[in-house]
């Protein structure tokens, strides 16, 4: 799965921008990426976002303000992003980044309509109120 064929393009850089929440990825061909969080979290490779088969995978609602707090890298082939939200188990990579950024556009324009269809929000949802306790109206008498 990690394709790391000889000519595969490497990295040569991944820098996080934290304000713009950009993170920017120079690979060794030239190629130069920037990928919002936002969209590497909803596009993560773990199991828990891609489920286990083409047709599995979990939308991801309300990821707009998400951060990446921190990269690990692992071995000589990905790296795996800590995000805010606790998600870390994600593997990216070089090939995968390679493939995001080259379909970053249709994949994201995939995405926005998968959330239009399904009445997603890339808001962080409102938690609903409380439900009243049980019995009456949930005034006190």
């Amino acid at each position: 799965m990690a394709g790391l064929r000889k000519d595969d393009p490497v990295p040569t850089e991944i820098k996080l921008h934290q304000r713009s929440r950009i993170m920017e990825v120079a690979f060794d061909d030239g190629q130069r990426f920037e990928f919002t969080y936002e969209f590497l979290r909803v596009h993560s490779p773990s199991a828990e976002v891609r489920g286990h088969g083409v047709g599995q995978e979990v939308l991801q609602l309300g990821k707009r303000d998400v951060d990446i707090t921190r990269i690990e890298p692992v071995g000589n082939y990905a790296i795996r992003p800590v995000f805010s939200d606790g998600h870390d188990s994600g593997l990216y990579s070089w090939d995968y980044l390679y493939d995001l950024g080259e379909r970053q556009e249709d994949l994201w324009q995939t995405y926005l309509l998968r959330l239009a269809t399904e009445g997603g929000s890339r808001d962080p949802a409102e938690l609903p109120p409380p439900a009243p306790p049980a019995g009456g109206c949930g005034h006190h008498h």
